[in-house]
């Protein structure tokens, strides 16, 4: 299977993605799909050829091996990395129809394409869901397929056609094992950075709505109160009636009084 057009598709991805989004990028790298090629694909190579049983009974050993293996490991390990990539295109997708969207207006209708707002935070946010769904789910699959990440050397077989009980045994038993428990530690790793990356971005866009709602209220009772203060100020400087010179009556002296009405008093 060639892995570089996951690998580029994936890297393609990663400049649209959050921090933890990045991290959780860097784990599908380095301890899923180079493990993956450079070592699980040869763990499991002659998994039938090596899978050997004591009987001589035609189709007796095929019957065990399908009754242990019913799907090969590496086979739905390698679908699990197919499946949880997969929602990352979502996000890719998005982003070029926002490009496309842009060259037909031939005008920028946003600020940042690969920004988590609008619809794109709900492209995002679905395409986590599907990623925890799908390791979950891959994760429950093994278990139950294989009674746990047990690989025992010796399996015990009673399956049509074989006559019998029949001892089968497993090759490299114990390194299959060691490479379950390396999945099975990166799948739950991988789980818990994509719900983290769904708390941060979710977060991110609450607090965004919150500074929406509030801040603005905040920034005009300032710049009403600020109004207000000015309109105090120029109403002091406005010059005003001297209500003491009102009160004061004018006096009516013996000098401001005529000459006749004068005589008129001494007489």
């Amino acid at each position: 299977m060639n892995w570089g057009f996951l690998e580029n598709v994936l890297s393609g991805v990663n400049k649209y993605s959050t921090v933890i989004g990045r991290i959780w990028l860097s784990v599908v790298f380095l301890f899923r799909i180079l493990v993956y090629v450079a070592a699980a694909e040869q763990v499991w190579k002659d998994e039938q050829k090596d899978f050997v049983c004591n009987t001589q009974q035609p189709g007796c050993e095929n019957a065990c091996f399908d009754h242990f293996f019913p799907i090969s490991q590496v086979r739905l390990w390698a679908l699990q990395l197919i499946m949880v990539s997969t929602p990352s295109l979502l996000v890719a997708l998005h982003v070029a129809y926002r490009e496309h969207r842009e060259a037909k207006h031939k005008r920028k209708l946003y600020k940042d394409k690969g920004s988590i707002d609008g619809g794109l935070f709900c492209t995002y946010t679905v395409s986590l869901f599907f990623k925890i769904a799908f390791e979950v789910g891959f994760l429950l699959t093994f278990y139950f397929l294989y009674n746990g990440f047990e690989v025992p050397i010796l399996h015990r077989c009673s399956e049509s056609p074989c006559p019998n009980t029949v001892d089968c045994y497993i090759s490299r038993a114990k390194e299959k094992k060691i490479f379950l428990y390396i999945m099975g530690c990166t799948s739950i790793l991988c789980i818990a950075l994509n719900f983290v990356e769904l708390m941060y971005i979710v977060w991110k866009r609450l607090w965004k709505c919150f500074t929406k709602l509030y801040v603005p209220m905040e920034e005009k009772a300032s710049s009403h109160s600020r109004r207000v203060s000015i309109v105090n100020t120029y109403v002091s400087t406005e010059p005003t009636v001297n209500t003491e010179d009102s009160n004061v009556q004018p006096a009516s002296t013996a000098e401001n009084q005529p000459v006749w009405s004068q005589r008129a008093a001494n007489n």
